[in-house]
């Protein structure tokens, strides 16, 4: 699933393209995505001018010049394409055209993300944003803010981690990247984490996240960006799918060999050397 770095890589590789033009044309092609498409989508998006593009957590917010705004989730193995001409593709679920003469086009082949419409009020109370934690590289994701969000939490630190009412936008990936370049076991119950542990795991997974939307996002199966390209931050994975590969802080010692465990139904990878 798409995760924080790869939905913002996609809003900036859009955002050229999209900010302060209108939306001329509209084809849908299916509505029963995660959400159902608004049957009435294609006349309210008509003629309306895309004002800017904002990201919360996983999800993308096209702020529209009418009462409305389109609430873009790309699921499993959802995408955003740009291009001068718009041959209709397999999975295609909504095209438009732009006065500028491009179309863009979500894609999703597994439909569970959705394209959805709703009015600027009630973005505020949707569900999947009005509980939503803190985003990880705004100021208010603190050692401060993890500290009082981790007491009394005796799930494993990862699981916390992935919970979007803590902290919104981290997954699977960057959520491993992250316990490991912070030393921590991503087994450890939340409320053993030391002040200084958390004082660690803070600027661990904002290095984590930044230096994964440099280079694009991750691309393991689906991920690209709106002009077709591939994100390159797999390439610098230290232990996610690397099982049985050399610890990168210790290539050459048997102990921190990576190892794989399952927590609540999805791989962990970890350093049992480097990770207490």
């Amino acid at each position: 699933m798409p995760e924080l770095p790869e939905v913002e890589t996609v809003r900036r590789g859009l955002a050229p393209y999209l900010e302060g033009h209108v939306i001329e044309r509209v084809t849908i092609d299916r509505h029963d995505l995660r959400r159902p498409i608004p049957f009435d989508l294609g006349q309210r998006l008509t003629q309306r001018r895309i004002e800017r593009l904002d990201r919360r957590g996983k999800l993308m917010i096209w702020h529209l010049d009418s009462a409305d705004a389109v609430l873009i989730h790309l699921g499993m193995s959802g995408r955003m394409a740009v291009s001068s001409a718009a041959p209709a593709q397999k999975h295609d679920h909504v095209r438009l055209g732009l006065d500028s003469g491009d179309h863009v086009v979500f894609n999703d082949p597994r439909r569970f993300g959705f394209f959805d419409l709703v009015s600027a009020e009630a973005l505020v109370s949707d569900p999947l944003l009005s509980t939503m934690g803190p985003e990880p590289l705004d100021d208010m994701f603190t050692a401060s803010y993890m500290l009082t969000a981790l007491q009394g939490r005796t799930a494993p630190i990862k699981n916390i981690l992935l919970d979007q009412h803590v902290v919104a936008g981290l997954g699977n990936i960057y959520v491993c990247e992250s316990l490991f370049k912070a030393g921590i076991a991503p087994d450890r119950s939340g409320n053993t984490l030391s002040n200084a542990e958390i004082q660690r795991l803070i600027p661990a997974i904002q290095a984590v996240l930044t230096r994964a939307i440099t280079v694009g996002g991750s691309t393991l199966r689906d991920h690209r960006k709106p002009d077709g390209e591939t994100g390159y931050f797999q390439i610098e994975f230290s232990v996610y799918d690397r099982e049985g590969q050399p610890c990168p802080n210790h290539p050459t010692n048997p102990a921190h060999k990576i190892l794989r465990t399952v927590q609540s139904g999805r791989s962990t990878y970890y350093c049992p050397g480097c990770q207490t």
